[in-house]
């Protein structure tokens, strides 16, 4: 199984920290800044998961998720797991990502344990590593 995984955020700092964690969990990590580039990326790539900011400019993650699953139904391939990223902590929104295509949520801050916990969630195994604590 690929052990790469896309993230797609426009705040350089939240990309930062969720590449940060994931290179922690021992996942090689491609970046890009916005929904266009996670919809490129993913027709060309083999991720394991993709970290999915759900507002950003120009084509936000919910778009993105859509055009990601319209190409993955085309090419009759498997669905890439999809983790919405939120700065909003608003009741309902993680139910808003799902129906939109998406297959969990988290709330910005990351943090180690959530993005373990959205991985494990989608059936990513996470090894565990001395420098990856809780």
């Amino acid at each position: 199984m690929a052990r790469q995984i896309l993230i797609a955020d426009d705040d350089r700092l939240s990309r930062f920290l969720t590449q940060s964690i994931l290179e922690k969990l021992g996942f090689e990590v491609e970046l890009c800044d916005d929904g266009r580039g996670a919809v490129e990326a993913e027709a060309t790539g083999d991720f394991a998961a993709i970290f999915m900011d759900c507002q950003m400019p120009h084509m936000d993650g919910f778009q993105a998720t859509a055009a990601i699953r319209r190409q993955q139904d085309e090419r009759r391939s498997a669905r890439t797991p999809i983790i919405g990223l939120s700065a909003r902590a608003m009741d309902g929104d993680d139910e808003v990502a799902i129906a939109k295509g998406m297959d969990t949520y988290i709330t910005k801050p990351q943090s180690i344990r959530k993005v373990r916990a959205a991985l494990e969630q989608v059936g990513i195994k996470v090894e565990a590593t001395r420098s990856a604590v809780q």
